[in-house]
């Protein structure tokens, strides 16, 4: 049985479990038009079957905003509860381990992860997992699990997340990279000095809380050269439009490894003052909430992904902040 409160419980009856049901679906999507598309109805059904719940149940459950909805307190917590149960019935019925995986998960990346390393391993997750539908989300601002229903997010970070399960996936190296013209214009080979004439790219959301400049900064930092940096720059949200800039002469971004290493295997970019350097400590981390059950399906998304750099997840459980 679902473990609603009592107040709440009580005054449910089974006409009201496909508005529950109903409920469920637009609480996931935070959108009446995409909770219709989903069930085959209108989403003035979707409405009305929201109103008769809240009635039923004497509570709000969304806040209807101009343009979009938000879960109510009362709200979160019912679908909390809706969905560990959905969860758990859907492991409970899987006929067993050989079964096929199947449902939907919600992925949130970085943009740069995404297009760069990701997207270009999706085939393979197709074929491996026909019946898993990849929800792919990409953004700058940090994953809100509750909000936004997000499953699993892949950060580029330090490691450090309050009160979820992460895993760490990938280290990362970085270094100045450029065209192979840019760098014959301003003499750049073996001459960091040379720096001075150039125009630097910046990732300026590298990481959550960075400074503007936070990799240069720390490149700089790791090779003497603290201070010395020139002051003309682009800056960008991504560090896939630092490399694409790179490609076309505009200046020299910092490339990230795991990021740009079959440019630099084609020819397109090269490492003008060496190769990369060793692993620092921002690396690239698998994130989500504590389950009582783990989802098959969250599961096979994660084995996949270790797949792809050939580790075995090892989940660490964060303590929350005090």
């Amino acid at each position: 049985m679902l473990n609603l409160p009592p107040r709440i419980a009580s005054r449910l009856n089974s006409a009201q479990f496909a508005n529950l049901h109903t409920f469920l679906v637009a609480a996931r999507h935070l959108s009446f038009l995409r909770a219709a598309e989903e069930l085959c109805l209108t989403p003035s059904a979707i409405s009305h079957r929201i109103r008769r719940l809240e009635q039923a149940l004497s509570i709000r459950l969304f806040d209807r905003l101009t343009r979009s909805l938000r879960l109510t307190d009362e709200g979160r917590r019912v679908f909390d509860i809706l969905q560990q149960a959905m969860g758990e019935l859907s492991e409970a019925l899987q006929p067993g381990a050989a079964a096929e995986v199947s449902g939907a998960v919600a992925l949130y990346v970085r943009p740069s992860v995404a297009q760069c390393w990701l997207v270009p391993r999706l085939g393979d997750f197709v074929a491996r997992y026909p019946r898993v539908s990849l929800d792919i989300r990409v953004g700058n601002d940090p994953a809100d699990f509750r909000a936004r229903n997000v499953d699993l997010a892949l950060y580029y970070a330090s490691g450090n997340f309050p009160g979820l399960v992460s895993y760490p996936l990938m280290e990362e190296t970085m270094a100045p990279v450029c065209s192979p013209a840019y760098a014959s214009r301003h003499d750049l080979q073996g001459k960091p000095e040379n720096l001075a004439c150039c125009t630097l790219l910046h990732d300026s959301l590298a990481w959550d809380n960075a400074a503007y400049d936070a990799e240069w900064a720390l490149w700089a930092s790791q090779n003497g050269m603290s201070g010395q940096l020139p002051a003309h720059c682009l800056t960008f949200d991504r560090s896939d439009l630092c490399v694409i800039a790179a490609l076309n002469h505009v200046g020299v971004a910092i490339g990230r490894r795991q990021l740009v290493q079959k440019r630099i295997d084609r020819g397109e970019l090269i490492l003008p003052f060496g190769d990369f350097g060793q692993p620092g400590h921002y690396g690239y981390y698998l994130v989500h909430p504590p389950h009582p059950v783990m989802p098959r399906r969250l599961q096979a998304v994660i084995d996949w992904l270790h797949a792809c750099v050939g580790r075995q997840p090892q989940p660490f459980l964060a303590p929350r902040h005090p």
